[in-house]
């Protein structure tokens, strides 16, 4: 069969500038068709795997634990190679070492008694581990990944192998060798963090990284070290980049959650956030707390607190919800098109009786005692408030920390992300009841579907990066209203119910409403007009969310619309565990096809080292391919096959004289 690509003349002229650029790369015919084979060959390798994972809430160990055994596979690729050939235990200690090699390393010299023949097994198993995670991919895209100091000795023993009688004492001559010169435990933790990253090919977080658990700031230090990944921003997210940005309302509502889930440990030791002037105030302004409001929810029995700082949070907590209250409602006010009046409460507040009318129907107050609110401006601060803001305005806005984080944000980040023919987003996509996609007003235009995520983009960066553009404060106020606005796509609800579910004991009042989308896209036909929407074939296409908890006790399915969505938010975050019923999903897309792995509760870091004891996951929705898919078949493919085109125009401009080469 003739495989030659035939181009006229003509249409090489055409392209002439750019074949002379991509000649500077390529200078010979020799170069060029090099990288054709090589492109080539990539593209008939198996797809590398996608962990997609989404609320993580702050909870950073279980996070870097499900990154650390790439949700279970670490430990399934243990048990495919070693079989029966080892005991459980052997197998568990062989994981746990994986995962935690500098630990696990600490605790097996405290009793082993053969510590030369334990570093010739571990050495052996770990090569054969890596070997298998490895021979998906190209022995250049390995390479990149291998550490400076043993780059040249794993790529012999990845490449070599005992089996071989030509190579048996070399191979065993390199292991001694690593053990004699000491370098040992520096060449497992090498091996260990490799297999770890190959497992991975890339992550996909889908919002909401932040809130609820101790350690966001953590995790992003992981992410942003992340050697391939994308976040689509959650409303916890955006939340954080608008406190950031220095908007007053989103300050005051991270600080308001953080003290609500005695989380302060992200504020002060993760962004150095001063909280102390707002202590100190607290304990002024407000001696007479009702505990059973306002003392931390918390969930983990390891993080404890003394009465007395539970006092305090309180009275902190009290106070700034009611400095929120008041900044939202200055933002409503200055933004009619925001269409949030019935959000604009503490005016409805009858202050002699302790009670609010809402909808025509009066409700008493749990707590009425606002000695900082002026029932005639209710939504002015005082000058004390005003001073509490200003400082952790500037704390916010002057973090360095947070700085870096936010810049991984807007760099990696963005609203949604189609990538592999599956459509990613946090939360929703505002639609009419009749499925069409809904108009929303920003800064006075009409935006709709893809356009709108799009535009919203743009004001997200133009907040966070932006400089003295006049429109920079809409961006910024529209920040929060991304965070809580009735048409946000990452909210999408009537409303936020913050007030009611303080103070008014009619759980009636605390219900939010969800938007069409919620709904309409349990439907497989509204799924399709998604995805093409967003450029996606029906046929193959995906769309991935989070933010709506998965309540597995009450029979709640993670698949949707007969396939076409999955939502896998189960319940990282503690405080939410005992209604998802798990800890969390891992959504995994491999070469054979997706895996949704449903994981349950982490202990602790210190268990999973000490004994051992991993993340239970378990398969729980799998979707198999009948061909394996190949990396031609990936989004990354077809930009590979595109530049076999272009380098096949240089072969051919070349063989025509169009085009010299060069020595």
């Amino acid at each position: 069969m003739d495989r030659h690509i035939h181009y006229s003349t003509t249409e090489l002229k055409a392209d002439l500038k750019y074949l002379e650029l991509l000649s500077r790369s390529f200078p010979t015919i020799a170069s060029a068709s090099t990288e054709i084979i090589n492109l080539e060959a990539i593209l008939n390798l198996p797809k590398g795997t996608e962990h997609f994972l989404t609320d993580i809430h702050g909870e950073y160990e279980a996070f870097q634990h499900v990154l650390k055994n790439a949700s279970g596979t670490v430990k399934r690729k243990v048990n495919e190679i070693f079989g029966a050939t080892l005991r459980e235990a052997e197998k568990k200690d062989l994981c746990t070492l994986i995962y935690y090699p500098r630990e696990k390393l600490k605790l097996v010299k405290q009793h082993e008694t053969d510590i030369c023949e334990w570093y010739e097994i571990m050495l052996n198993r770990l090569v054969k581990v890596c070997q298998s995670v490895s021979s998906k991919y190209t022995r250049s895209k390995v390479n990149k990944a291998l550490p400076k100091d043993f780059s040249y000795i794993i790529q012999e023993l990845l490449h070599e192998t005992e089996a071989d009688p030509n190579k048996q004492d070399y191979f065993k001559q390199i292991i001694s060798t690593i053990i004699s010169t000491r370098r040992a435990d520096d060449f497992i933790v090498a091996m260990c963090e490799l297999i770890q990253r190959l497992a991975i090919d890339r992550l996909h977080v889908i919002g909401d990284i932040y809130d609820r658990g101790p350690g966001a700031h953590i995790i992003m230090d992981t992410i942003c070290a992340y050697h391939d990944f994308d976040i689509q921003w959650g409303n916890h997210d955006i939340l954080w980049m608008g406190a950031y940005a220095g908007n007053d309302a989103s300050i005051a509502n991270t600080v308001r959650i953080a003290l609500r889930y005695g989380n302060v440990e992200t504020l002060e030791e993760g962004y150095a956030i001063n909280l102390l002037p707002l202590a100190t105030f607290a304990m002024e302004t407000y001696k007479d707390v009702k505990p059973e409001i306002y003392k931390p929810r918390i969930k983990d029995p390891e993080r404890m607190y003394s009465e007395y700082e539970k006092a305090i949070m309180a009275g902190m907590h009290k106070a700034i919800a009611i400095i929120q209250w008041k900044l939202e409602g200055q933002i409503i006010e200055r933004h009619p098109d925001f269409r949030m009046d019935d959000r604009l409460l503490l005016n409805r507040i009858d202050y002699a009786r302790g009670t609010i009318k809402l909808d025509g129907i009066e409700y008493k107050l749990k707590d009425s005692d606002f000695p900082t609110v002026d029932p005639q401006n209710p939504y002015r601060l005082t000058e004390a408030e005003s001073q509490i803001v200003g400082l952790l305005h500037n704390s916010f806005v002057n973090s360095e920390r947070l700085g870096r984080h936010i810049e991984c944000l807007l760099s990696h980040g963005s609203l949604y992300l189609s990538c592999n023919n599956n459509l990613m987003f946090h939360a929703s996509i505002p639609m009419n009841a009749d499925a069409t996609f809904k108009d929303v007003t920003v800064d006075g235009e009409f935006f709709s579907g893809k356009r709108l995520l799009d535009r919203l983009d743009t004001l997200v960066q133009l907040a966070c990066r932006g400089g003295d553009e006049p429109e920079r404060n809409y961006a910024i106020d529209y920040m929060w209203y991304l965070w809580c606005g009735p048409d946000s796509p990452l909210f999408d609800k009537s409303k936020m119910t913050t007030f009611e579910r303080y103070l008014i004991d009619d759980s009636k009042t605390h219900t939010e409403p969800r938007g069409n989308y919620y709904t309409l896209a349990d439907n497989t036909e509204v799924c399709d007009k998604i995805l093409a929407e967003f450029g996606l074939p029906a046929e193959g296409s995906h769309i991935i969310n989070g933010h709506v908890p998965v309540r597995t006790l009450k029979g709640e399915n993670p698949v949707k619309a007969g396939g076409k969505r999955l939502v896998i938010d189960g319940g990282f975050s503690k405080a939410y565990q005992p209604h998802t019923g798990i800890a969390g999903y891992t959504l995994v897309y491999h070469s054979r096809g997706f895996q949704l792995v449903e994981h349950e509760p982490f202990e602790s870091q210190v268990k999973a080292i000490e004994e051992g004891l991993d993340i239970v996951s378990n398969t729980v929705v799998s979707e198999h391919k009948s061909d394996r898919m190949r990396v031609r078949d990936t989004d990354k493919g077809r930009e590979l096959a595109g530049q076999i085109i272009d380098l096949n125009k240089l072969l051919a401009a070349y063989r025509r004289g169009l085009i010299k080469e060069r020595n």
